[in-house]
């Protein structure tokens, strides 16, 4: 009886586990194309004296003699971003942060260098403390700043954020997570108003921006290096699809 009262309990205490406590990333969806060819920037531009190829990934580095002046980036030139599932994978070093923009917009009116772009960002950093931890939505130029945090299932109301959840990952699961140091898989999806996050094949933000005024439904899809201290950021395996 102890024995069985003990099973009970223990499947209780399973069933009582929240289902979306850790949801997996759905396989890669049929149709997905890769944009990065491993060889040359063909149908990306971005700053030359800070974007290369190298060992067959997409280098971008920042030294004391060749700067960014302000926040730069590396823009894809052969579509956008609209309803769409974006995979790739990401290493960099921890003396700055990097991040992936899409649905965003690429600002040629009086800008600090060619390639400014603001709009949504999938943050990168090589730290894994909250909340400066790799993979939350920060929005780049915009007002908003970090508008979803890791962990988070929130959204953006008329009347700003409301946060319905905020243990998708808790700091404890992120530190076994993250990859400090080595290549970490990112997939973004977005489809209509809803933005997802998945890190090394697991949700950790689901957002809604349900604000009219500041939702971003189509853009461009760029990488960005970081203005200020010496940094260097590499990706691979960059691959989108179009979901209709």
């Amino acid at each position: 009886m102890l024995r069985s009262f003990g099973s009970s309990l223990l499947l209780l205490s399973l069933c009582a586990l929240p289902v979306w406590a850790q949801v997996s990333a759905p396989p890669e969806g049929e149709g997905m194309k890769s944009i990065f060819n491993g060889k040359d920037l063909t149908g990306w531009d971005g700053d030359p004296r800070l974007w290369s190829v190298k060992d067959g990934v997409l280098h971008g580095e920042t030294t004391a003699e060749n700067v960014a002046k302000g926040n730069t980036f590396i823009i894809w030139k052969d579509g956008t971003t609209k309803d769409f599932e974006l995979r790739l994978s990401f290493k960099m070093n921890a003396s700055n942060n990097s991040g992936i923009q899409y649905r965003s917009k690429h600002i040629t009116e009086k800008p600090s260098n060619n390639w400014v772009v603001r709009g949504y960002q999938h943050e990168l950093r090589n730290e894994t403390k909250f909340p400066n931890t790799s993979s939350f939505i920060y929005d780049e130029g915009g007002k908003r700043g970090r508008i979803c945090l890791v962990g988070e299932e929130a959204t953006w109301e008329t009347d700003g954020k409301k946060v319905k959840k905020s243990d998708l990952i808790d700091q404890a699961g992120f530190d076994k997570l993250m990859k400090l140091d080595d290549w970490n898989d990112v997939v973004i999806i977005g489809k209509g108003k809803n933005i997802q996050h998945f890190l090394n094949g697991r949700l950790i933000l689901d957002f809604t921006d349900n604000n009219p005024d500041l939702a971003l439904s189509e853009g461009i899809l760029a990488l960005q290096l970081h203005a200020g201290k010496p940094m260097w950021v590499e990706f691979k395996n960059i691959r989108i699809r179009e979901i209709k």
